[in-house]
């Protein structure tokens, strides 16, 4: 239980009626959730407005409305309602004080951009547990909490969930807390109520705009760079084209990284490593730091994502050792995750799931020379048809063979969802099958493998299911494959998956 006035202490608002002399149980912004004695909010959403069950609230005991639009004075006789600007960002505080300000008790990382924010989180989060850190994370994939992992729904929580997860980092006894800041995220008020202590700016490419998203590119630029004027640092990329419009405003102080002779953490002297079923990237660290570093994911952006997270542990004194040996050990599931089952080829999944994340993909393993690049993947149901076009094209330009298969086909016929990929496919002269069972197709490239190959199952990554007309079934590729080599024999390429 709170006082109103505690929990109002850092907004400015106005008491349209009732007393403010009130005892709060409990903070809700669900009107499923509404139970007696609570602070109702009411957020106006993309397909509900709270302002319409502020009366029904009212009737379920709630005791103190926020409102920021006018809503019906009849029946509100007993209720104190609470005006503010904008009731999302006031949910951000209000929940912020309810919790007791957790984000105080530890160092708060925030990473945003268009690619990396996944990996870079989790590497982050090995590099300082192997410090003596204990992490929280809060994320694309999952929640962790000390043992305890939550399946997350959006990238960045809503600002309640957001400081009750914080809450719990820190009763868990989390030092540090390294999370996902989505641009929705930073749109919609979630991160407010608190200061990042560090702000982790990787990238920016035109996505997320259209209908419940953002406007244009502009709104998107700008958005993402709302987090440098939350945070007390500012880690930014300088080699990305839009770093100065990101920082424009910053409150912050500003380092950079990159490749860029003007980065104030710089990667030089790159050299692709290629390893039995293994790929890799070895670089000099230089700048505010110097020392060699190997990293075992392939690629310029695993440099990238290297340097944030060693630009971010620098602040935490973590010795040299250290992060030369997480950046060695560190994996993010499904993201560009190998899957040691052979010497003779590498074989890797990653969530590459639209054209450009694929062409990325795509590009960076064809600069290993493989004897044959070989990409395998299908397409989600009831998304936009012209995804399947652009992935098939892609593919069929830069593998050398494509394995088309069912990806979520959801309410949609698989074979038609194929259908579609070939279509983009035979823009090109790319060679390809079509084998509809995933776990068939993920068989026939590991019978078929060839010496110096290198195979991506691309589009699931983390998923762990495959949606088929409404109901999701268990699915995991990791699982797929080690029935496919248990079912071979393959006793020991099967231990290198447990």
């Amino acid at each position: 239980m709170k006082e109103l006035s505690q929990l109002l202490e850092k907004l400015e608002y106005q008491c349209i009626s009732g007393s403010m002399n009130v005892s709060v149980e409990a903070v809700v912004y669900d009107s499923r959730k509404i139970s007696p004695g609570c602070l109702f909010l009411c957020i106006a959403g993309a397909n509900a407005d709270g302002h319409d069950f502020a009366a029904e609230a009212v009737k379920k005991g709630a005791k103190v409305l926020v409102v920021q639009k006018e809503i019906p004075a009849e029946g509100m006789e007993d209720v104190t309602v609470i005006r503010v600007k904008d009731t999302r960002y006031a949910m951000a505080f209000i929940s912020a004080s309810w919790f007791d300000y957790p984000a105080k008790k530890m160092k708060i990382i925030g990473v945003t951009g268009t690619k990396g924010k996944t990996t870079t989180t989790y590497l982050v989060k090995s590099i300082l547990e192997n410090a003596g850190h204990k992490v929280g994370l809060i994320g694309t994939i999952e929640v962790i909490i000390g043992e305890k992992r939550i399946h997350a729904i959006n990238t960045t929580p809503e600002s309640y969930l957001l400081q009750e997860y914080l809450n719990q980092m820190a009763q868990e006894g989390c030092d540090a807390v390294v999370m996902e800041v989505s641009s929705q995220g930073l749109k919609l008020h979630r991160t407010q109520g608190f200061l990042f202590d560090i702000g982790i700016f990787t990238n920016i490419e035109p996505d997320h705009i259209g209908p419940n998203e953002h406007a244009d590119f502009e709104e998107y630029l700008m958005c993402k760079g709302l987090l440098f004027r939350q945070c007390r640092i500012g880690i930014v990329n300088r080699d990305d084209v839009h770093f100065e419009k990101v920082i424009a405003g910053h409150t912050c102080e500003i380092e950079t990284y990159g490749f860029d002779a003007k980065a104030d953490l710089r990667a030089e002297n790159l050299h692709l490593v290629k390893k039995p079923g293994e790929l890799g990237v070895l670089f000099d660290v230089k700048g505010l730091m110097d020392f060699t570093v190997e990293v075992a994911t392939p690629g310029r952006f695993s440099v990238y994502n290297a340097l944030t997270a060693i630009a971010i542990c620098r602040h935490f004194a973590v010795g040299e050792d250290k992060i030369k040996k997480a950046c060695l050990e560190a994996k993010v599931k499904g993201r560009i995750e190998m899957v040691r089952v052979s010497d003779d080829y590498t074989l890797m999944i990653d969530y590459a799931h639209n054209a450009m994340s694929l062409e990325s993909l795509l590009g960076t393993l064809k600069e290993y020379e493989p004897h044959r690049l070989v990409c395998l993947f299908g397409c989600g149901g009831n998304r936009s048809k012209m995804r399947r076009y652009e992935m098939g094209e892609v593919s069929g330009k830069m593998a050398d063979l494509t394995v088309i298969t069912s990806d979520n086909p959801r309410f949609e016929e698989p074979q038609d969802i194929i259908e579609d990929i070939k279509t983009g496919i035979r823009k090109t002269e790319g060679k390809y099958v079509e084998i509809c069972d995933r776990k068939e197709a993920i068989a026939y490239v590991i019978d078929h493998g060839e010496p110096g190959d290198i195979i991506v199952l691309a589009g699931k990554g983390h998923e762990d299911y495959q949606e088929i007309k409404g109901v999701k079934y268990p699915m995991d590729e990791r699982d797929l494959i080690r029935d496919i080599l248990k079912e071979r024999g393959w006793k020991k390429d099967l231990q290198t998956l447990s």
